[in-house]
């Protein structure tokens, strides 16, 4: 039987280098601070309080002689939290969209491999690994 499909499945790292199987699977203290993160502002209950710390701070312009005051104090809290949920939802938007293009890449050679097996062109032994491929790569974005 002729060699299995030409089509490679390289594995990547967040800055696009292909990476050695060593480095796969472990993530950083922040990636997981950020998975954390993100975990807890997408529920209903982050939105809940939101909501309540809102409500609560809308009587305060009695305490603050001005009005001004009063907006500037929430503005400058509101941004700053608001400029670092970007970065730690960033984080976990970009590990996302890497182990769906892992995915597609394992699908892809899936596919291909399945082609040439209907051609003739491939062995058992290739579909078998992209197989295991595709049952690790399912389970990825665990592991980002």
């Amino acid at each position: 039987m002729a060699p299995t499909s030409s089509v490679q499945v390289p594995e990547r790292m967040g800055d696009g280098r292909a990476s050695t199987g060593a480095t796969r699977g472990r993530r950083g203290a922040f990636d997981r601070f950020a998975e954390a993160v993100s975990d807890v502002v997408s529920g209903a209950p982050f939105f809940a309080v939101s909501a309540i710390v809102v409500a609560l701070w809308l009587p305060t312009i009695l305490i603050f002689s001005s009005v001004d005051t009063w907006q500037l104090v929430i503005n400058t809290v509101t941004s700053v939290l608001a400029f670092l949920l970007v970065a730690l939802l960033q984080n976990s938007e970009r590990r996302t969209d890497r182990a769906t293009s892992q995915k597609l890449d394992v699908l892809a050679a899936g596919l291909a491999d399945l082609i040439d097996l209907q051609m003739g062109d491939a062995d058992r032994e290739a579909i078998v690994r992209r197989a295991r491929q595709l049952r690790e790569a399912i389970r990825v974005e665990e592991e980002l």
